[in-house]
């Protein structure tokens, strides 16, 4: 059973912020379409992240970066219209802040206004400064994401754990000050040492979302698909699973197959 506060009618960043002010851990994890989204938010998570990561579970590419703004709307949308309590944020995909920060603007405000959402997520630091500023600047709230951030694949070439080193890890820490002075409402922090993440938590007034990076953030996030266990394949240390759904889910089809080529189904009730 879920232990969640039932005396939160609708989560805000307020209440992000108050469960840090109290020392209660935060709850969050991903949904991309209308049904997920109904059981996650019914199951009392506190934030539920519509992640740029469809590109990898919804539609099968093999990095974050070929989904588009328009499909980013598109799954947001179907969340927004299941979602009765969770604070919803949406991730700005590859393209759509980095480099321009007019254009940044234009795309936080076509996912807020076409998708209803609560905020968006930006991976990066000092290098999307002015992005952070302007869409701030609008009112829209800001979630940041530092450490591996997927959508720098690419550049890194690696999906190991980051702020290994100390220049690094200083970087890091650098960041984080400066996202939680410009505004930004809460960070994630994902696959960097734990020792860090307690660090960077302890040190920040904002709270910390960690996805990899230990116990001591102020809550944790996972993939909905991969914490279901309906993607078998994605094994990283962090990962615990709470079900195998592909097991179920293939032996329950696999069952309506027999049935079907047996003349089982449908039967006579089951028949008008």
């Amino acid at each position: 059973m879920s232990v969640h506060n039932p005396d939160i009618k609708r989560v805000t960043t307020h209440t992000i912020q108050e469960l840090k002010n109290k020392g209660e851990k935060i709850s969050a994890l991903t949904a991309y379409d209308y049904s997920m989204a109904r059981v996650v938010d019914a199951a009392g998570v506190e934030l539920i992240l519509v992640g740029d990561s469809a590109s990898n579970v919804m539609a099968g590419h093999e990095t974050t970066l070929p989904i588009t703004l328009d499909q980013m709307i598109y799954h947001a949308s179907s969340v927004v219209r299941a979602v009765k309590r969770a604070l919803v944020v949406v991730d700005l995909p590859f393209g759509s802040y980095q480099g321009n920060s007019s254009v940044a603007l234009q795309s936080a405000i076509r996912i807020m206004k076409e998708s209803g959402a609560h905020a968006v997520k930006m991976e990066g630091g000092l290098e999307i400064k002015e992005s952070i500023i302007r869409i701030l600047s609008a009112g829209v709230p800001v979630m940041g994401h530092l450490g591996l951030t997927p959508q720098s694949i690419y550049k890194f070439g690696t999906y190991a754990v980051r702020a290994k080193e100390q220049a690094e890890a200083e970087k890091l820490m650098t960041d984080a000050h400066m996202l939680e002075e410009l505004g930004c409402f809460a960070l994630v922090l994902e696959k960097i040492p734990a020792k860090l993440t307690k660090t960077v938590s302890t040190s920040l007034t904002i709270p910390t979302i960690g996805i990899g990076a230990g116990p001591d953030a102020d809550g944790q996030i996972l993939v909905i698909h991969d914490l279901l266990g309906i993607n078998n394949e994605f094994k990283p240390r962090f990962l615990r699973r709470y079900a195998d759904l592909h097991q179920i889910m293939t032996e329950a089809i696999a069952h309506y197959v027999d049935d079907v080529k047996a003349n089982d189904f449908p039967n006579e009730k089951e028949a008008y």
